[in-house]
This record gives structure tokens, C-alpha cells and sequence, in this order.
């Protein structure tokens, strides 16, 4: 029997750089799996000192969960409560330092902090990183060790604004108010209970059998893609060239359905044979990197709309969908500052405006970011999923050759010709970034520390959109956001059928299960882009309202200064 580690001993290990994460009542160390995790580094990362039951349940099969347990270094034989990723802002004593109480975790009763200090951000030698933890250390907005509620008013107090910056806290605070008392508390007791009623859900989704596939629905799918596309080369070759883009863009966007079934496993759950499938038609026929979205993708489903943590958010210097993205935070995905700089100044506030322009040009950056993600390796290096890198980069290679070569290039008569294809071709995946962005941007994008379960996060962060049955296909399972969120390797098709089960679950635990139409989804969105712009012009003209203020301060003060002096001199004449 393996020997029970006390939080303390967990809590040493993390400060010495282990990557260390309860499953169950089992502890692991996976420093030697997290250069092989074929879901990228970060997301385990974001699980360090974390009971990840629910989230590695949902994520894999049993045979994947006994790979993991074959990392296990000590059991626990108490309940557990959460502690801060180091990547998160965590912070752990090293070995020899004396711990100032019981508690390991870290208190920062002191540290309630305005976004704007100059010492927000402290660089960290590679030496001094934990697990996971960047160079830049992070301040969390829930201090570590510590539970928001309605009666902890640090958590969401307006202060006084005495920095232009605090108008923009002070709405981050309104909002954080609001989720407090709209949502179940965060105690442990609680949240656990929610984990609990959770597991029980997951197993009657399992017990009805929506885990098989469907296989018939996916020849469906097959037939109507191949239609698309068989549609637009023919036009193509009858010189109708502004209609073949746009049904060629029409097959892209079907197209990127069954690519992301893939990447979560739920077509075959055989992982090379859907990782296979996956990338054929993400980076081969998509010119997209399916290893790209994997990794982007794993870690927005665990860190839902953290305006600090999750990708998918993050989108300066044209969106911020949270008032705390003014404030130059430090992605911990990218790695790098997302500067709220001049241009972001001038977007920003007419963000609401610029919202369906922008994603229009969406497709070109998924372009820049696949290739970045395969030249410079950032998938695994090592184990089962390492030779996925270049079966993506010769896709990536055969999709700019018949696309750009033998269609844009060899078929297309003029330049002019050309770039209307292109342009109109992408123009037309629009509505995909418009369907991807729907479910998140009008959600919460509170911290609530991290005591708050994982169902409890999904439900919170994510909306579905209702539409009849026969439209389903359209939507192609992102409709259900919330269902796909809590059970990411359910086969699309089934979705719908376990709304019922998640609406009863939302029910018992008091949660609000979010679903809008279409058009109302969209006016949700478009209204919270909008409160943002306002606070973000606010913001701004505050600045330069107490820019001027100083200013003419400074020029009374001379002057009276200067007034003082002729006096004194006078009185001395």
C-alpha cells in the first residue's frame, strides 16, 4: 500500500517543481508524462495541487486514466481542498523556509490589489519557477487561500477612484457581486456536493448509451460536405467564380465540425484513428492545425473565460470581453503581455461595431497560428502523439498547393480574380468564428478562486442556442456549449439528447442552465461588447479629464509659486 502524503508534503513537492495532481484519493507526479500529454503542457498545468477527478474523467477513457495512475506517488486519506496552480499565481514555500502557520497554503489577507501598480508584475528566474509558472508572477484577483462570498466584501468592493483604472475594477467587482449571489456558494461542502451530483449525471449519460456513435449520421455528414464541395469546383470550372468561393467557404465551415469531433476523441474514441481523421481534414483539406487547437483548445475548456488564462478570450487589441483585459495582462498561454496599448484605445470602444468585420479575417490568423504551432514544435515531442507534427506540416504543405496553386493560381485568370476567391472563400467561415465566439463572450469571466467545482464553471461560462432539430446541422453541435463543456467526448449528435439529463441536473443543484436563440444569443453578445466599449471609454476619458487636472495643477501651483516669490522679493526691496 502506498504511503499517505499530508498537504504539507504535497504542498513541499509543488514548491520543489513537481508537477503534482490528486485524482481520486491517488497523488501524481507527472513530470515525466507532461512532455508526452498528447493535450499540450498547460492544461495539466492548470491542474497542479488540484483534485482533477472530474476533469480528467471527462477528458478520458478508463484506459487512458490507468496510464495516468502509473505516475502515482502517495494516496490521500482526507477531503481535499483545491490549492493555487502555481501557473494560476500559486505560491509555495521552498525547502527550508518555516511556514509562519497550519496552513500551507500561502495567505495574502494583506494583498487585495489594484490592477494598475506599478509591482503587478515580478520577474521570476527559470531557477525560481514552479511547475508550469512563467517568468512573470502572477497575482490572482482571489487571493491564494482565500473563499469569495457576499460576506467577503474585499472580493467585490467598490473602491475609490483616485486611478482611472479602478472605473474598470469597479465593474470587474459589479460583475463579481452578481455571479456571488447568483450562484451556489463556493464553501467546499458545497462545491463538492455539486461534483458529486455531477458524477452522478455522468454516469446516467453513460448508462443511456450516449456514448456510442452514430455512424449513419456521419455518412450524412460525408454526403453533404462532398456536395459542397463537389458544387463549388464544378462552378469553378464554369468560370462562376464569386459563388464556387462561396460554397467552397460553406464546405470549410461544415467541415470544421467533424474536425473538432475528432480532436476530442468522440468519433471512434480510438485516439490515432480520430487524431488521424481529425488532421486529415483540419490541416490537409483546411490548411489548419488540428495539434494547434488541441492545445489552445484543452486548456479554454479548464480555465473557461479567465481573461488571465484562456485563449480563447484573448483577443487584444480588438476584443475585450472583460474589463480586466485593460490592464496589460500577462497570458499565461502565450506567454507574453496582451498590451492594452494605442490601437487597442481606438478599437476597443467601438468593439461592438467592429465585432462581425473582424471575425470575417478570422480564418487568416488561424493560418498564422497553426503554422507557428508546427514550425516551432509546441505540441508534444515525445510518445504516442510526437509524429503528429509532421503528418500536419506535410498537410499544411499539400493544402497551399491545391488551394493556392492548382485553384487560385492555375485556374483563376487575373489577380483581381484571385483575391476576390480568397476573400470571398474565408469571408464565408465567418459565421463558424460567429457560432465559436456565441457560447463564451456574453458569459462570465469572473475569478471565483478555486474552490468552485467543475461543473459549476462550465455552467457558468458557457451558453447553449436553441434552434429546431432539422437545423442542428447547421450549428454542427456547437449549439451545446454547456452540454459539450461538461461532457467533451460525447458525440455531437447525442447532445441533444442529453439536455434533458443536464436541465434536471441544473435544476437539483440550483444553477442556471443558459440557452438563447440565435438572434437573442447574438443581441447578448453584441450588448455585453458593448457595456465593455462603454467602460473602456470611460475609462479613457476619465485619464484624460485627470491628465488635464494635473496639468493645470501644476501650472496654478508655479504660478502661485512663482507669485510668491515676486512677494518675497518685494517685501525684501
Amino acid at each position: 500500500m502506498s504511503s499517505v502524503l499530508s498537504r504539507r508534503d504535497i504542498a513541499d513537492r509543488i514548491a520543489n517543481g513537481q508537477t503534482i495532481v490528486i485524482y481520486d484519493d491517488v497523488v501524481l507526479n507527472l513530470d515525466k508524462w507532461i512532455k508526452s500529454h498528447p493535450g499540450g503542457d498547460k492544461s495539466i498545468y492548470h491542474m497542479v495541487g488540484r483534485d482533477a477527478t472530474d476533469e480528467m474523467n471527462a477528458y478520458h477513457d478508463d484506459k487512458t486514466v490507468a496510464t495516468f495512475k502509473k505516475w502515482k506517488i502517495g494516496r490521500i486519506d482526507y477531503a481535499w481542498e483545491n490549492m493555487l496552480p502555481p501557473i494560476q499565481g500559486g505560491r509555495y514555500l521552498k525547502a527550508g523556509e518555516k511556514y509562519t502557520n497550519n496552513d500551507v497554503d500561502i495567505k495574502l489577507t494583506s494583498k487585495w490589489r489594484t490592477v494598475n501598480t506599478d509591482d503587478q508584475y515580478t520577474k521570476l528566474t527559470k531557477h525560481d519557477r514552479m511547475a508550469g509558472e512563467s517568468e512573470v508572477k502572477i497575482y490572482p484577483k482571489i487571493p491564494q487561500g482565500v473563499v469569495p462570498s457576499v460576506d467577503l466584501k474585499e472580493a467585490y468592493e467598490k473602491k475609490v477612484v483616485v486611478d482611472p483604472a479602478i472605473i474598470s475594477e469597479n465593474y470587474d467587482n459589479e460583475l463579481v457581486y452578481h455571479d456571488l449571489t447568483q450562484f451556489p456558494s463556493l464553501d467546499v461542502k458545497t462545491q463538492e456536493w455539486i461534483a458529486l451530483e455531477y458524477r452522478k449525471l455522468h454516469e446516467d449519460v453513460v448508462a443511456s448509451g450516449l456514448y456510442q456513435c452514430n455512424y449513419t449520421r456521419y455518412l450524412k455528414e460525408c454526403l453533404r460536405i462532398g456536395t459542397l464541395f463537389g458544387i463549388s469546383f464544378y462552378l469553378l470550372s464554369l468560370k462562376w467564380y464569386v459563388t464556387s468561393a462561396l460554397f467552397l467557404g460553406f464546405a470549410w465551415q461544415q467541415l470544421v465540425f467533424i474536425a473538432h469531433d475528432a480532436g476530442h476523441i468522440s468519433i471512434t474514441h480510438n485516439y490515432q484513428v480520430d487524431n488521424i481523421i481529425g488532421m486529415v481534414i483540419a490541416s490537409w483539406i483546411g490548411g489548419l492545425s488540428l495539434g494547434w487547437w488541441k492545445r489552445n483548445h484543452n486548456v479554454h475548456h479548464l480555465i473557461t473565460n479567465d481573461p488571465v488564462h484562456d485563449p480563447d478570450i484573448q483577443h487584444l487589441p480588438f476584443f475585450a470581453v472583460s474589463t480586466r483585459l485593460f490592464h496589460n495582462v500577462y497570458s499565461t498561454y502565450y506567454d507574453k503581455f496582451l498590451w492594452f496599448d494605442k490601437f487597442a484605445e481606438k478599437v476597443v470602444p467601438f468593439q461592438h461595431y467592429l465585432y462581425y468585420p473582424i471575425l470575417c479575417f478570422g480564418r487568416f490568423n488561424l493560418y498564422r497560428l497553426s503554422w507557428v504551432h508546427v514550425l516551432l514544435g509546441q505540441g508534444p515531442r515525445s510518445g504516442k502523439a510526437a509524429w503528429f507534427r509532421y503528418f500536419e506540416l506535410a498537410g499544411l504543405t499539400f493544402f497551399n498547393y491545391w488551394f493556392f496553386y492548382l485553384i487560385i493560381y492555375k485556374q483563376l485568370p487575373t489577380n483581381s480574380e484571385r483575391f476576390k476567391y480568397v476573400f470571398i472563400s474565408h469571408v464565408a467561415t465567418m459565421i463558424v468564428h460567429v457560432q465559436i465566439t456565441l457560447s463564451h463572450f456574453a458569459m462570465s469571466t469572473s475569478d471565483l478562486g478555486v474552490t468552485e467545482s467543475f461543473p459549476m464553471r462550465q455552467l457558468r461560462t458557457s451558453m447553449d442556442v436553441d434552434c429546431p432539430r432539422w437545423l442542428d446541422f447547421f450549428h454542427g453541435g456547437l449549439q451545446f456549449q454547456v452540454i459539450h463543456h461538461l461532457f467533451p467526448r460525447l458525440p455531437r449528435h447525442n447532445l441533444r439528447d442529453a439536455q434533458a439529463l443536464v436541465i434536471k441536473f441544473c435544476d437539483k443543484v440550483g444553477i442556471k442552465y443558459s440557452i438563447y436563440g440565435f438572434a437573442a444569443g447574438n443581441d447578448a453578445v453584441i450588448s455585453h461588447l458593448h457595456q465593455i466599449a462603454q467602460q473602456a471609454h470611460t475609462m479613457l476619458e476619465c485619464a484624460k479629464t485627470m491628465k488635464k487636472e494635473a496639468i493645470h495643477t501644476n501650472v496654478d501651483t508655479k504660478k502661485h509659486a512663482r507669485a510668491a516669490n515676486i512677494t518675497e522679493q518685494r517685501k525684501q526691496e
